[in-house]
Protein backbone atom coordinates (compact mmCIF):
# COMPACT_ATOMS: atom_id res chain seq x y z
CA UNK A 1 0.00 0.00 0.00
CA UNK A 2 1.52 3.27 -1.02
CA UNK A 3 2.44 5.56 2.48
CA UNK A 4 0.85 9.19 2.21
CA UNK A 5 4.57 10.31 2.52
CA UNK A 6 4.92 8.39 -1.28
CA UNK A 7 1.72 9.54 -2.37
CA UNK A 8 3.29 13.66 -1.79
CA UNK A 9 6.74 12.65 -2.84
CA UNK A 10 5.04 11.40 -6.28
CA UNK A 11 2.52 14.53 -7.12
CA UNK A 12 5.64 17.03 -5.85
CA UNK A 13 3.31 19.58 -4.91
CA UNK A 14 0.63 19.86 -1.47
CA UNK A 15 -1.76 22.63 -2.41
CA UNK A 16 -2.41 24.47 0.93
CA UNK A 17 -6.69 25.39 0.69
CA UNK A 18 -7.93 28.45 3.12
CA UNK A 19 -11.57 27.89 2.56
CA UNK A 20 -14.57 29.10 4.42
CA UNK A 21 -17.73 27.62 2.67
CA UNK A 22 -17.53 24.00 2.35
CA UNK A 23 -20.03 24.19 -0.03
CA UNK A 24 -17.19 24.93 -2.06
CA UNK A 25 -15.12 21.90 -1.11
CA UNK A 26 -16.39 19.49 -4.01
CA UNK A 27 -15.77 21.77 -6.59
CA UNK A 28 -12.08 22.42 -5.52
CA UNK A 29 -11.62 18.54 -4.94
CA UNK A 30 -13.31 18.16 -8.71
CA UNK A 31 -10.72 21.15 -10.21
CA UNK A 32 -7.32 19.86 -8.13
CA UNK A 33 -8.36 15.71 -9.03
CA UNK A 34 -9.17 17.24 -13.09
CA UNK A 35 -5.89 19.37 -12.54
CA UNK A 36 -4.10 16.04 -11.96
CA UNK A 37 -3.15 17.13 -8.34
CA UNK A 38 -5.55 14.79 -5.65
CA UNK A 39 -3.91 16.56 -3.15
CA UNK A 40 -5.61 19.53 -0.60
CA UNK A 41 -3.87 20.38 2.52
CA UNK A 42 -7.33 22.16 4.20
CA UNK A 43 -5.57 25.20 6.80
CA UNK A 44 -7.36 25.14 9.89
CA UNK A 45 -7.19 29.23 9.86
CA UNK A 46 -11.48 28.70 9.30
CA UNK A 47 -14.42 28.32 10.75
CA UNK A 48 -15.44 26.07 7.82
CA UNK A 49 -12.43 24.26 7.58
CA UNK A 50 -13.34 20.85 9.70
CA UNK A 51 -16.49 20.38 7.41
CA UNK A 52 -14.71 21.24 4.72
CA UNK A 53 -12.20 18.47 5.32
CA UNK A 54 -14.89 16.39 6.03
CA UNK A 55 -16.72 16.66 2.78
CA UNK A 56 -13.63 16.26 0.93
CA UNK A 57 -12.71 13.17 2.68
CA UNK A 58 -15.94 11.35 2.46
CA UNK A 59 -16.86 12.51 -1.29
CA UNK A 60 -13.96 12.58 -2.44
CA UNK A 61 -11.45 8.89 -1.14
CA UNK A 62 -9.13 9.61 -3.74
CA UNK A 63 -7.99 13.10 -2.99
CA UNK A 64 -5.44 12.70 -0.08
CA UNK A 65 -6.69 15.59 2.74
CA UNK A 66 -4.61 16.37 5.09
CA UNK A 67 -4.97 19.25 8.01
CA UNK A 68 -2.74 22.65 8.13
CA UNK A 69 -2.37 25.12 10.50
CA UNK A 70 -2.81 22.64 13.29
CA UNK A 71 -1.65 24.03 16.62
CA UNK A 72 -2.70 22.03 19.26
CA UNK A 73 -3.72 18.28 20.31
CA UNK A 74 -7.07 19.52 19.80
CA UNK A 75 -7.15 20.51 16.38
CA UNK A 76 -5.36 17.09 15.18
CA UNK A 77 -8.12 15.03 17.24
CA UNK A 78 -11.27 17.29 15.03
CA UNK A 79 -8.75 16.49 12.11
CA UNK A 80 -8.37 13.30 12.45
CA UNK A 81 -12.28 13.06 13.00
CA UNK A 82 -12.82 14.36 10.17
CA UNK A 83 -10.88 12.11 7.92
CA UNK A 84 -7.48 14.28 7.62
CA UNK A 85 -4.68 11.86 6.31
CA UNK A 86 -2.02 13.62 7.42
CA UNK A 87 -0.96 16.77 9.92
CA UNK A 88 0.74 20.02 9.16
CA UNK A 89 1.68 22.50 11.62
CA UNK A 90 3.88 25.72 11.42
CA UNK A 91 6.24 24.83 14.07
CA UNK A 92 7.27 21.85 16.32
CA UNK A 93 4.63 21.01 18.98
CA UNK A 94 5.83 17.70 20.46
CA UNK A 95 2.72 16.98 22.26
CA UNK A 96 0.93 17.94 18.58
CA UNK A 97 3.97 14.96 17.16
CA UNK A 98 3.32 12.71 19.96
CA UNK A 99 -0.34 12.80 19.53
CA UNK A 100 -0.03 12.05 15.60
CA UNK A 101 2.76 9.26 16.35
CA UNK A 102 -0.09 7.48 18.59
CA UNK A 103 -2.49 7.37 16.13
CA UNK A 104 -0.65 6.70 13.63
CA UNK A 105 -1.03 9.88 11.85
CA UNK A 106 1.90 11.25 9.67
CA UNK A 107 3.03 14.73 10.56
CA UNK A 108 4.61 17.20 9.16
CA UNK A 109 5.99 20.08 11.68
CA UNK A 110 7.49 23.09 10.39
CA UNK A 111 11.34 23.55 11.05
CA UNK A 112 13.30 26.67 10.53
CA UNK A 113 16.65 26.06 12.53
CA UNK A 114 19.47 23.40 12.68
CA UNK A 115 17.58 22.50 16.23
CA UNK A 116 14.49 22.01 15.31
CA UNK A 117 15.29 19.88 12.80
CA UNK A 118 17.52 17.94 15.09
CA UNK A 119 14.63 18.17 17.43
CA UNK A 120 12.36 16.77 15.37
CA UNK A 121 14.57 13.57 14.05
CA UNK A 122 14.68 13.15 17.83
CA UNK A 123 10.85 12.25 17.90
CA UNK A 124 11.11 10.09 15.38
CA UNK A 125 10.06 12.20 12.15
CA UNK A 126 12.48 12.13 9.04
CA UNK A 127 9.77 14.53 6.72
CA UNK A 128 9.29 17.52 7.64
CA UNK A 129 8.27 21.39 7.06
CA UNK A 130 10.52 24.04 6.10
CA UNK A 131 8.76 27.20 6.96
CA UNK A 132 8.99 29.93 5.98
CA UNK A 133 10.63 28.98 2.94
CA UNK A 134 11.42 31.93 1.38
CA UNK A 135 11.63 34.22 4.11
CA UNK A 136 14.11 32.20 5.63
CA UNK A 137 16.22 32.78 3.07
CA UNK A 138 15.20 30.34 0.85
CA UNK A 139 16.49 27.32 -1.44
CA UNK A 140 20.08 28.43 0.05
CA UNK A 141 19.34 28.78 2.76
CA UNK A 142 17.74 25.29 3.39
CA UNK A 143 20.59 23.62 2.00
CA UNK A 144 22.82 25.97 4.42
CA UNK A 145 21.13 24.28 7.62
CA UNK A 146 19.48 20.63 5.52
CA UNK A 147 23.36 19.93 5.27
CA UNK A 148 24.38 18.16 8.75
CA UNK A 149 20.95 15.96 8.50
CA UNK A 150 21.36 13.52 5.85
CA UNK A 151 18.30 11.48 6.59
CA UNK A 152 15.86 14.64 6.45
CA UNK A 153 13.38 15.56 3.99
CA UNK A 154 11.47 18.86 3.52
CA UNK A 155 8.62 19.94 2.19
CA UNK A 156 9.38 23.92 1.92
CA UNK A 157 6.16 26.70 2.28
CA UNK A 158 6.21 29.83 2.67
CA UNK A 159 6.29 32.23 -0.22
CA UNK A 160 6.69 29.35 -2.82
CA UNK A 161 5.08 30.08 -6.40
CA UNK A 162 5.95 29.28 -10.24
CA UNK A 163 9.33 30.69 -10.40
CA UNK A 164 10.65 29.20 -7.41
CA UNK A 165 9.14 25.05 -8.11
CA UNK A 166 11.55 23.81 -10.11
CA UNK A 167 14.82 24.86 -8.23
CA UNK A 168 13.78 23.32 -4.83
CA UNK A 169 12.37 20.10 -6.24
CA UNK A 170 15.91 19.75 -7.85
CA UNK A 171 17.18 19.91 -4.71
CA UNK A 172 17.66 15.89 -3.27
CA UNK A 173 16.23 16.68 0.05
CA UNK A 174 13.43 18.39 -1.09
CA UNK A 175 10.21 15.89 -1.19
CA UNK A 176 7.51 18.27 -2.67
CA UNK A 177 6.41 21.69 -1.98
CA UNK A 178 3.65 23.18 -0.81
CA UNK A 179 1.56 26.23 -1.32
CA UNK A 180 -1.58 28.45 -2.36
CA UNK A 181 -0.39 30.14 -5.43
CA UNK A 182 -2.47 27.28 -7.43
CA UNK A 183 -5.37 27.86 -5.66
CA UNK A 184 -5.84 31.01 -3.75
CA UNK A 185 -8.31 32.11 -1.00
CA UNK A 186 -9.72 34.67 -3.37
CA UNK A 187 -10.02 32.20 -6.15
CA UNK A 188 -11.92 29.65 -4.30
CA UNK A 189 -14.27 32.71 -2.61
CA UNK A 190 -15.40 33.94 -6.18
CA UNK A 191 -15.87 30.06 -7.07
CA UNK A 192 -13.10 30.63 -9.82
CA UNK A 193 -12.15 27.13 -9.87
CA UNK A 194 -11.95 26.47 -13.99
CA UNK A 195 -8.63 29.24 -13.11
CA UNK A 196 -7.72 26.83 -10.03
CA UNK A 197 -7.76 24.21 -12.53
CA UNK A 198 -5.80 25.86 -14.98
CA UNK A 199 -3.23 27.18 -12.82
CA UNK A 200 -2.62 23.14 -11.03
CA UNK A 201 -2.62 22.27 -14.40
CA UNK A 202 0.33 24.26 -14.81
CA UNK A 203 1.74 23.85 -11.17
CA UNK A 204 1.96 20.25 -11.98
CA UNK A 205 3.65 20.95 -15.51
CA UNK A 206 6.52 22.59 -13.79
CA UNK A 207 6.63 19.60 -11.39
CA UNK A 208 6.93 17.09 -14.17
CA UNK A 209 8.43 18.79 -16.50
CA UNK A 210 9.25 14.95 -18.45
CA UNK A 211 5.12 14.42 -18.58
CA UNK A 212 5.07 17.86 -20.59
CA UNK A 213 4.82 15.94 -23.93
CA UNK A 214 2.74 12.83 -22.59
Amino acid sequence: MTTVLETIGRLRIVPLIVIDDPAKADPLAKALVAAGLPCAEIAFRTAGATEALRRIAAEHPDVLVGAGTVLDTAQAAAAREAGARFIVSPGLNPRVVEYCLGHDLPVFPGVATPTEIGAALDLGLRALKFFPAEAMGGLAYLKAVAAPFADAAFIPTGGIATAHLHAYLAFRPVIACGGSWMATKAWIDAGDFDRIRLETQQAMRLAHPTRAGS
